[in-house]
């Protein structure tokens, strides 16, 4: 792609949105088939004069960021006290009951909540950093001395292995991490007297997920265990490409703080089994496979449910642990996906056709299986800003803001051809607020502080019930479902926040951080490249500097002028296209 030049600075997420705000010296090398027109279109000033796009997009005042800021910390605590007030212990807050939610006991193949609610107060462990992240230690101590007095995963609860990875084990790293790294930026947040509690609490989850790997014929994990027992002796056979691979994260941290090989070692064979089943056609994977045989169950190979954060992990493991094998593998998927999801025009702000879009296709051959996309592949423009193709980031974009816009909500599927959602809930889902965050700090357009407010007050104005916020049962009627997803607090509220606060300790320079596909705050350590059950390591994997040298853009770049922010990052006649494409205009 035309940004492969500066793709380092977007494999950590600090030097990422440092250094896409760069101008290489050199011309760029045009991507494939591109002819290098998306790069000189991002790269110049727009010559259409100011029209209502600009005037509504093109500024945005100090003070209103300022007010907004307050707002998303407002949101965050009317959901946060209220669970804490009516639902802890439980997993978590019906906003307009009032009262606590927690497993189906009466119904165990619910598993619309019981792959979610282990009886373990999830709310409160997913929210643990988030806690950190509005600069509220003395609140953090206290989740943590409740999570540690009162949390156990000793239950006789069915979960699903990549839910309780995502949400609880990644949490309890993250906390732990930010308690004891003396270099935190948030300053002197040590706990008196605290012994690795947290630590020990994720080891101790982790070891009850392990029985979901054995005895596969794939080494592919079962998609549920039960916490006490196992996996359940009526266990399905098949799981999602998601589900599966996209433990390596959380199991590779833990590996790496604890010296026990184990969990990366599972997690990664899971993600090399899944790789060795890609088409040889294509190169794209299913979405459903059989853990016993390989056999793709269902053949459909998209960016959204079942496949998303896939991808996302190949890239994240990368930046963490150094592993080129993982970058090798993102690499190839991400060329596979450009050359067989993508439709539309060739570059984004030039040329005529229909704005870009990435469809579901089959596996084996690429062509298109339906004409929906799920509100789950909003997480791509993030994810595509990290890799450096910032010009199909804006676009895909600006697509899933426009379909915003007009429900005020993003319904849980959208028919692109009929305009209209094939699946009406939303759930309160952070995925288009994490991308409009990076697309923030990547290009600071005041534009995507635009999208941040919009998406704030509809929030506001559309969910906010009694005791919290409320998923919404039909995003037309705006008829409400009584559950807060934990994800709310963990990551729709701390992206909206950090949008709008620039002074926050995670955007200082020199801070280093991802975060996981849960919104959890990961530091880019050397601690992660070391592996202390090999007696020698290979070279470069303690410093982060190495990988840079491999590329120029980070010595040899300019700073994009000032007044280039304030020019919309989609061209006005291509933002109205794309209104048109969703039934705005």
């Amino acid at each position: 792609m035309q940004w492969r030049s500066i793709v380092v600075g977007l494999l950590v997420l600090r030097l990422a949105l440092n250094c896409v705000l760069c101008l290489p010296r050199a011309e760029p090398e045009p991507g494939p088939g591109h002819g290098g027109a998306a790069a000189r279109s991002y790269l110049s000033f727009f010559e259409e004069g100011r029209d209502e796009y600009d005037r509504r997009f093109g500024s945005f005042p100090d003070a209103l960021r300022v007010r907004m800021r307050s707002m998303a910390k407002d949101m965050f605590y009317f959901g946060y006290d209220n669970y804490m007030k009516y639902a802890f212990p439980e997993d978590e807050l019906n906003p307009i009951a009032c009262e606590g939610r927690g497993p189906d006991v009466l119904d165990p193949s619910n598993i619309n909540i019981n792959d979610v609610l282990g009886n373990y107060s999830l709310t409160l462990i997913d929210t643990l950093d988030t806690l950190l992240v509005l600069g509220n230690v003395s609140e953090f101590h206290r989740a943590v001395k409740l999570v540690i007095d009162t949390v156990s995963f000793d239950k006789d609860s069915t979960v699903q292995v990549f839910e309780a990875n995502i949400r609880i084990l990644g949490s309890l790293i993250s906390a732990h991490i930010l308690l004891t790294d003396p270099r935190h930026p948030f300053g002197d947040i040590e706990l008196e007297n605290y012994d690795n509690e947290l630590l020990h609490l994720a080891h101790d989850l982790a070891v009850r997920l392990l029985p979901a790997f054995e005895n596969t014929g794939t080494g592919i994990p079962y998609p549920r265990v039960n916490l006490k027992s196992g996996v359940p002796p009526d266990s399905i056979n098949e799981t999602c490409t998601a589900g599966a691979g996209s433990l390596l994260v959380e199991f590779g941290i833990l590996s790496r703080l604890i010296g026990d090989s184990t969990f990366e070692w599972v997690a990664r064979r899971a993600v090399r089994a899944l790789w060795n089943l890609r088409s040889n056609e294509t190169g794209l994977l299913g979405n459903v496979v059989n853990i016993q045989t390989g056999q793709w169950v269902g053949k459909q190979s998209g960016l959204g449910a079942g496949m998303d954060s896939f991808y996302e992990y190949l890239l994240k493991s990368y930046i963490l642990f150094g592993e080129k094998e993982d970058y090798r593998m993102f690499k190839a998927a991400y060329k596979s996906i450009q050359s067989h999801m993508r439709r539309g025009r060739e570059a984004c702000n030039e040329g005529e056709g229909d704005p870009p879009l990435y469809v579901n296709v089959n596996m084996f051959n690429g062509q298109i299986m339906n004409t929906w996309i799920d509100s789950l592949q909003a997480f791509f423009p993030g994810l595509q800003v990290l890799n450096g193709d910032v010009e199909n980031a804006i676009c895909l974009h600006a697509f899933y803001y426009a379909i915003w816009r007009r429900f005020g909500a993003l319904p849980e599927r959208y028919n692109w051809q009929l305009q209209a959602p094939d699946v009406l809930f939303y759930p309160l889902r952070p995925e288009l607020v994490e991308s409009t965050y990076l697309l923030y700090q990547a290009t600071k357009n005041p534009f995507y502080l635009h999208v941040g407010m919009d998406i704030l007050q509809s929030l506001e104005k559309n969910t906010k019930v009694k005791c919290g916020y409320a998923t919404l049962h039909h995003v037309v009627d705006k008829s409400k479902e009584d559950r807060m997803e934990s994800f709310f607090l963990s990551e729709t509220c701390k992206y909206l926040y950090l949008l709008f606060d620039e002074d926050n300790p995670l955007h200082q320079s020199g801070s280093r951080y991802i975060f996981t596909t849960e919104g959890h705050v990961v530091p880019i350590d050397p601690r992660f490249r070391e592996k202390s059950w090999e007696d020698t390591l290979r070279k470069g994997k303690q410093n982060l500097k190495i990988r840079c040298n491999m590329y120029t853009c980070l010595l040899q770049c300019e700073r994009i002028p000032e007044e280039r922010r304030y020019a919309l990052p989609l061209k006005s006649m291509y933002m109205r296209q794309i209104d048109h494409m969703v039934g705005l205009s």
